[in-house]
């Protein structure tokens, strides 16, 4: 499977995504960096939230840490810029936060409709098809069976 049809799927399944109440970027970032609650809701307002598309490699690379402080919404807006930017190796992959599901990582994930889960599908199976994520084979395959294809 080639990874621009992965890309593609990615940007369809979650085109009209918009980031709503959710947890924001720099919000998250702030949450990590244990913020004040005024400092917290003044990252906020510097978060993207209509285009996660018009999110920067750099900006996400530097926030890589916020995906363990997303709620279900901010889950929703970011990680397909995650996905796509690790695609183009811009950044990071997310795969830890996508395959080490206990209850908190799964409740960030509840706000995926079934387009999206399948994106998600497609994504990790595509990681599967690299040798550079071969360290990380069982804990896909593990994920896919267990979560991601209920």
């Amino acid at each position: 499977m080639d990874k621009e049809i992965v890309a593609n799927y990615i940007k369809s399944a979650f085109a009209e995504v918009t980031l709503g109440e959710g947890i924001g970027l720099w919000q998250a970032q702030a949450i990590d960096d244990y913020e004040t609650e005024a400092v917290q809701k003044r990252n906020r307002g510097r978060d993207e939230k209509e285009e996660w598309s018009r999110l920067s490699c750099e900006d996400l690379q530097r926030c890589h840490s916020s995906l363990s402080f997303f709620d279900a919404e901010g889950m929703r807006f970011h990680l397909p810029a995650y996905i796509v930017a690790s695609l183009e190796n811009q950044v990071d992959d997310p795969l830890f936060h996508l395959t080490q599901l206990n209850d908190y990582a799964k409740s960030k994930l509840t706000a995926l409709n079934t387009v999206q889960r399948q994106a998600i599908v497609m994504y990790l199976t595509w990681c599967l098809d690299q040798a550079e994520y071969e360290f990380d084979h069982p804990a896909i395959r593990m994920a896919l069976r267990q979560y991601w294809e209920k």
